[in-house]
């Protein structure tokens, strides 16, 4: 006989508070618990205060219906009047689509919360773990386990979090190779507005995707955000349905097939990290913290990088790459990244992926004297690889064609003239893993720059048949964890095609991230705005590039470049040994401001704002006594004065002397004099209210031009 289930409304409401944020819990049923608040911190409510909401939570009459639940269930079931996609999706060859969680225990205290449920008619259990960080981070995470006799198929398990009703445009990114994360956003309208990413890389994919006011910018107005910290497929959808229900789904992305449990197996989603806050760069603020907290994040200076790409190319030879590092070294490099071009057959782009030994064509000595070059230098060395990767020229593909991710019987089409390696064949991943091995054995190798060249299209496992996209990541994380834990103190940047790789869940590995291929600076600016909503500035690596982009074809000044590059872990790109002892000179000071900086940069606030025709970038220290603001222009303002640009994060209390920063270059001539007398003066004192609230006279920037300024508190 079958039995009507009735629904049994929650007792308690239990609180999470940390970090200036408050999640609210309805539980206390036999049903699984739902979220009741998500935002501002609220005072901690006394158990009247919290009967008194339970009693009144959001009801919808719907007729035919009765009276609905309008609150957010952590994880959706229909059993439990969820009509929309439930939480979990998947079924026994088509039995048991449909869940009935009973709660089996719960666990809460202050900042984190633990229930798991059994459905023992479907024979599934689930764990779900929702907490605050100390930075207010909301992060969430649900595990399914099959009990059952048979296998299930599961096809989604995804988490909901509430979005508040007032806050109602949807903010997420779009992007491209050379244009990745480009802010946008739109009214929220009824339905489904997703992001997806299919092919494991996010050049196209929002890094952020959530809502928020109409009025919203980078200090004012209340945001909510999430962020799936996975490096493969995911899933992203602000929802706002028939009933009013406004909310965000989030997990991985599973083709057919992906995860099939076995009796006694089970399935963890991707942590998914959601942030508020009063304006976008608080709700930023909270992401950085977390990657600060991460085992993974570098504790040490971050050095100043030269990597080798767009000095040479592929036209490696030992004479050039020895002058390149000598000429490095002479301003300030600390770093020098042999790129691609250095192993195998690798003289272009198609052949010699996956043959990981080094070219006695081009390095008849072997790397040893360029190590010893770098070294003696005193600079740390790197080396690019593609683990991930192989082309159909190369000794690999030719010994182990079975060896390539591919579906139907037919190679994906060519991306770069490469294929993707299919890690997931335990052969497989000991050959690239043996090669990786030998190399940082046969050579002393700080530094890993580990790029990913593809999309992964098709990406089928020849040996199982099936999607192989989960457990590529799953192999691509431990061949990194396996490299790193042998070799103490070895750094890994990661890179894909410039910055499509760079989630929260890579960072768990690395230590640096190619924010773009795109060294433009004023696209840089765009990409460094949507990157920072998620990242802090010290793993987004951002290098002086040359005169004349490569991506591009802009040309800019090397000032203009160095302040765009300043915050970020600062690199250069570009063949030193074609300067001029100017720009070399120039460069050695930017360098050397930086690295005097460093401290600031790298640890402190990212803060940002807008004026006239003008941008501005700040870092801030914990303590606010000390802040460094990076003025650019792109292009002319609408209106001949130039106003006052806004000096944000300073403690309104105190006087700060603002100074210009050098090496930045005075204007002269004319242009000299239409600029703010505290420019010209060299300083100025005021305190932080009125920095904050009604600012400095901007100075006259002509398009493609920057400038920074530096305030100290007295």
């Amino acid at each position: 006989m079958v039995m009507a289930m009735e629904p049994v409304r929650p007792s308690s409401l239990l609180q999470l508070t940390a970090g200036g944020v408050t999640v609210l819990v309805a539980a206390g049923s036999s049903r699984l618990p739902r979220v009741v608040y998500w935002g501002r911190a609220l005072p901690t409510l006394g158990e009247e205060a919290a009967q008194e909401l339970l009693g009144t939570r959001d009801a919808v009459d719907m007729i035919g219906s009765g009276q609905l639940d309008a609150t957010i269930p952590i994880l959706g079931e229909a059993s439990d009047e969820w009509f929309d996609e439930p939480g979990v999706v998947g079924s026994r060859e088509g039995s048991d689509f449909s869940t009935g969680f009973v709660l089996t225990s719960l666990e809460n205290d202050a900042d984190h919360l633990m229930f798991e449920g059994e459905d023992a008619t479907a024979g599934l259990a689930v764990r779900v773990e929702l907490g605050l960080e100390a930075s207010g981070l909301l992060s969430a995470r649900a595990r399914l386990i099959n009990r059952g006799d048979t296998p299930f198929d599961l096809e989604a398990l995804t988490i909901t979090l509430p979005l508040p009703a007032d806050e109602s445009e949807v903010f997420d990114q779009t992007g491209r190779w050379l244009r990745e994360r480009t802010n946008q956003r739109h009214h929220l309208t009824a339905g489904i507005h997703g992001q997806e990413t299919r092919v494991s890389r996010g050049l196209r994919a929002s890094a952020v995707h959530g809502v928020c006011e109409p009025a919203t910018d980078w200090r004012h107005g209340r945001a909510h955000l999430v962020h799936v910290a996975w490096s493969g497929n995911t899933r992203t959808e602000v929802v706002l349905n028939s009933i009013g229900q406004q909310y965000v789904r989030a997990g991985e992305l599973l083709y057919p097939g992906e995860i099939r449990l076995r009796p006694g197996e089970e399935y963890s989603t991707p942590v998914v990290l959601g942030s508020c806050g009063d304006g976008l760069d608080q709700a930023s603020h909270r992401f950085h913290e977390h990657v600060r907290a991460l085992a993974s994040h570098p504790g040490s200076a971050r050095p100043v990088t030269l990597n080798s790409w767009e000095a040479v190319y592929f036209d490696q030879t030992p004479e050039r790459l020895t002058e390149l590092a000598s000429c490095a070294a002479s301003v300030g490099v600390e770093r020098f990244v042999l790129d691609d071009g250095w192993f195998s057959s690798r003289r272009g782009d198609s052949s010699g992926l996956g043959d990981w030994t080094v070219s006695d064509d081009v390095w008849p000595d072997g790397l040893q004297p360029l190590i010893d070059v770098v070294h003696a230098c005193g600079m740390q060395f790197g080396i690019w690889v593609e683990p991930e990767m192989v082309n159909l020229d190369s000794e690999l593909a030719r010994r182990h064609p079975e060896w390539i991710l591919a579906a139907g019987g037919r190679l994906p089409r060519p991306m770069r003239h490469q294929q993707a390696l299919d890690l997931t064949i335990p052969e497989a991943w000991d050959d690239i893993h043996a090669q990786l091995e030998a190399l940082l054995d046969a050579y002393e190798i700080d530094y890993i720059k580990w790029d990913f060249n593809r999309d992964l299209v098709e990406a089928g496992s020849q040996a199982s048949g099936t999607a192989a996209y989960h457990r590529q990541v799953e192999a691509v994380y431990g061949l990194i964890s396996a490299l790193a834990s042998a070799h103490p103190g070895l750094e890994i940047e990661s890179c894909a095609s410039g910055g499509g790789r760079l989630d929260l869940g890579i960072l768990e590995h690395v230590q640096r991230v190619w924010t773009s291929d795109c060294l433009d600076p004023v696209e840089r600016e765009r990409i460094h705005d949507g990157t920072d909503l998620l990242l802090p500035p010290e793993v987004m690596g951002a290098h002086i590039g040359s005169a004349v982009a490569h991506s591009t074809g802009r040309e800019s000044t090397l000032q203009f470049r160095a302040v765009v590059a300043m915050f970020y872990h600062l690199g250069i790109e570009s063949d030193l040994t074609r300067l001029g002892d100017d720009d070399l000179r120039q460069l050695r000071e930017w360098v050397g401001l930086h690295k005097s900086r460093r401290d600031l940069f790298h640890h402190g606030v990212t803060v940002h704002g807008r004026g006239p025709g003008v941008h501005l970038r700040g870092i801030v220290n914990e303590d606010r006594d000390h802040a460094v603001y990076a003025l650019t222009s792109l292009q002319t303002p609408q209106a001949e004065g130039f106003g006052r640009i806004r000096l944000p994060g300073l403690d309104a209390d105190r006087t700060y002397r603002i100074t210009p920063l050098a090496p930045a270059h005075a204007p002269q001539g004319r242009v000299a004099r239409t600029w703010p007398q505290w420019w010209s003066s060299g300083q100025v004192s005021l305190p932080g209210a009125v920095l904050d609230h009604f600012g400095l006279p901007v100075p006259r920037l002509n398009p493609q031009q920057g400038v920074l300024i530096e305030c100290r508190a007295e």
